[in-house]
């Protein structure tokens, strides 16, 4: 075993990578054309309709030249428009079309189930502990919002 095989940066981009396959796996199977982002930008809009890409960016955790693509990405494929803020003409607003709802709704459950093949070999109480610890190193990192 090699020293970093064990730090925490090491085993969080090695869940990373599994968390991406795993996704796009199932996704694929189950015949969609989706990535993570796209589904994070997506379900974070239908929290938020018209949302502008700052601020979307800021609230999945990309920098803003990653979500303009994504949000080009999307619009191409029809699940979000985009229009001019009326407060700030040069910021651009985001809502999901319907198409984009149907979307999301159709892969939502999927991503819910996918979520138990990201960490295989722990049982319910380790799982429910993996999620507070991890959830409370992220908020300590201001990497997510308090709730």
């Amino acid at each position: 075993m090699y020293r970093s095989s064990g730090m925490p940066g090491h085993l969080i981009r090695r869940l990373h990578q599994l968390s991406t396959q795993v996704f796009m796996t199932r996704m694929r199977e189950a015949g969609f054309d989706l990535t993570p982002v796209q589904f994070a930008a997506l379900d974070a809009l239908s929290d938020r309709p018209g949302t502008d890409q700052a601020r979307l960016a800021q609230a999945i955790g990309k920098d803003k030249a990653t979500v303009g693509a994504v949000a080009d990405r999307l619009e191409q494929k029809g699940l979000v428009t985009r229009q001019a803020s009326t407060s700030d003409k040069r910021a651009l607003q985001l809502t999901l079309t319907p198409a984009g709802e149907d979307l999301l709704e159709k892969t939502a459950p999927i991503v819910e189930e996918l979520q138990k093949e990201l960490l295989p070999g722990l049982n319910p109480d380790e799982y429910r502990q993996f999620i507070e610890l991890a959830t409370k190193a992220a908020r300590a990192a201001g990497v997510v919002a308090e709730e």
